[in-house]
């Protein structure tokens, strides 16, 4: 009798702790993503639930190994992980990924629009999403900040577009594409695909077609968000002085464990022929708790690169009349301070003013980064190199440039690049890497500089949306300044021991390109950036 009411009590006990779990850890839904999409403190928390961030895309697969032959092989293009035959046709794999999980960004692009893209979700035997064309605006109607249509985009022609909608699912996840014309297997298809990979105990609502209405009152508000961030009030700190050369002004934040909501500045400066210069000599410094996180020019921390140009994006802000508001959430347990350091030869007039509130602190709080390197003459070989040979080996061979070097614990959120192009021609032809806890091979590969940035077929041309944007171009061939800046939130890359971001180096000619990097990221007392040539 004893031992069946232990056995009973145990029974019991082990059913309040399966319902205890469950409610502990609740579904993740479309409506539970849209809200952190738009909510500008989730990307101060180390990630929770827990996820790894994968991609899949179209690299050409001949690129295997830094010492190896074809590392930088340019054929990024009709990619695919297998052919499978089925009902008569084949198609293509895409992606072919175990859940749960969720696509967070996908990007494509083509010259040739017909066939079938298909998702299938859960091992289901039929796709139950078809779209009919390599062009995801055929498929999903959603406003401009979810499904941006590219620069180049036509609609019976090239161009593609970048879904950012989350599609959840499970158990798993494969998208294929079948050519439906075999003379369109010959041209050009281009796609990336990023998804989160969760632990296997988390619960997720597979996706499909009905949740378009069923959730259309959260996909609506998410859009418009997008477009016009709402930000928590707070009090505001206040500067207004001219900093002579050599000189810097500071705002003092209240002691205590706060966050920076708001930032806001704008500089004048008595000669208009100085503007250009004044975005990249006055230097943007942030301490929080007795460490330096920020040392950046103004211009390239706000997107915009060298001049100042207009940016208007989900994290930042830069209108034509030189207001800049960055919207980076920077939380800190102590004590702030943010400089403005006069680093040219003429006098700034530094409006500026920092909106804080206070902040709860705990274990899983990151302090916000924003990493800053400039390198002049950077060899930007031509794609059309010897790719049999290997490049170490090869002088002749591109290299690849690296952005930034991290390392413990954080979460990376995206970059600026502002190139000064010395050539008469395209400098973007090579793909982005990003390295994850010290693995030999990236992360995510990309398929070249201008889709990394959500565009593609170069070159630049200016566009706007909340997470990607190319504020400068200078010149239809590229020659000159261009600026690209991407930031991230339901793709950001988590990351536990250290990450890398490189980007191949090549071109249409071959020649030299300046360039400056901006990365952004959130990371743990620990973590630091680690110096690289």
């Amino acid at each position: 009798m004893m031992m069946k009411k232990n056995m009973a009590i145990v029974t019991a006990t082990l059913l309040l702790f399966i319902c205890f779990q469950s409610f502990s850890q609740p579904i993740i839904t479309l409506p539970v993503l849209l809200k952190s999409m738009t909510d500008f403190d989730a990307i101060t928390k180390f990630t929770s639930p827990s996820y790894r961030l994968k991609q899949a895309s179209s690299y050409d697969r001949r690129s295997v190994s830094p010492d190896k032959p074809g590392w930088f092989a340019n054929t990024d293009y009709n990619q695919f992980i297998r052919e499978e035959k089925k009902d008569g046709h084949t198609e293509y794999v895409m992606m072919d990924a175990d859940g749960p999980g969720a696509i967070v960004r996908f990007w494509l692009t083509t010259v040739v629009k017909p066939g079938m893209l298909r998702f299938y979700f859960d091992n289901e035997a039929r796709a139950s999403v078809e779209i009919p064309g390599f062009d995801l605006l055929r498929g999903f109607k959603l406003g401009r900040a979810l499904l941006n249509p590219h620069s180049s985009y036509e609609p019976e022609g090239k161009g593609g577009n970048t879904l950012y909608l989350p599609l959840l699912y499970q158990k798993h996840c494969k998208v294929t594409w079948e050519y439906t014309d075999t003379s369109a297997s010959k041209t050009s298809h281009y796609y990336q695909v990023n998804y989160r990979t969760y632990s296997a105990d988390t619960k997720v609502e597979t996706f499909n077609l009905n949740h378009l209405t069923k959730y259309k009152t959260d996909i609506d508000k998410a859009e418009t968000l997008l477009w016009n961030p709402v930000v928590a009030p707070g009090k505001k700190i206040q500067i207004n002085q001219t900093v002579s050369a050599g000189k810097e002004a500071a705002i003092i934040l209240p002691e205590g464990s706060n966050a920076v909501r708001v930032l806001t500045a704008k500089l004048k400066t008595a000669n208009k022929d100085d503007a250009e210069k004044m975005w990249r000599g006055v230097f943007l410094k942030i301490e929080f708790d007795g460490h330096q996180t920020v040392m950046c020019p103004l211009g390239d921390f706000i997107g915009s690169g060298y001049g100042g140009r207009k940016i208007k994006s989900w994290y930042r802000d830069l209108d034509d009349s030189g207001n800049l508001v960055s919207r980076w959430v920077m939380p800190y347990e102590k004590s702030a301070k943010i400089s403005f350091i006069n680093k040219i030869d003429f006098n700034v007039d530094v409006n500026a003013a920092a909106t804080v509130s206070s902040f709860q602190w705990d274990n899983n709080t990151m302090y916000f980064h924003a990493s800053y390197k400039y390198e002049e003459n950077i060899k930007d070989a031509k794609w059309d190199y010897d790719v049999t040979k290997v490049a170490k080996e090869d002088s002749s061979a591109p290299i690849d440039w690296n952005f930034v070097t991290i390392k413990g614990k954080g979460i990376y959120l995206g970059n600026t690049l502002c190139v000064n192009n010395h050539m008469n021609s395209w400098y973007g032809e090579g793909d982005a890497k990003a390295y994850v806890d010290n693995e030999k091979f990236p992360s995510e590969f990309g398929t070249g500089l201008e889709d990394y940035y959500n565009t593609s077929w170069a070159p630049v041309v200016l566009y706007q949306t909340p997470f990607a944007n190319a504020p400068r171009a200078d010149n239809p061939s590229s020659k000159g300044y261009n600026t690209f800046t991407r930031t991230r939130i339901l793709d950001a890359i988590p990351f536990k021991k250290s990450f890398a971001f490189d980007m191949e180096m090549l071109s249409w000619d071959g020649g030299t390109i300046d360039a400056a990097a901006t990365t952004y990221w959130y990371g743990f007392d620990d973590a630091h950036e680690i110096l690289t040539r």
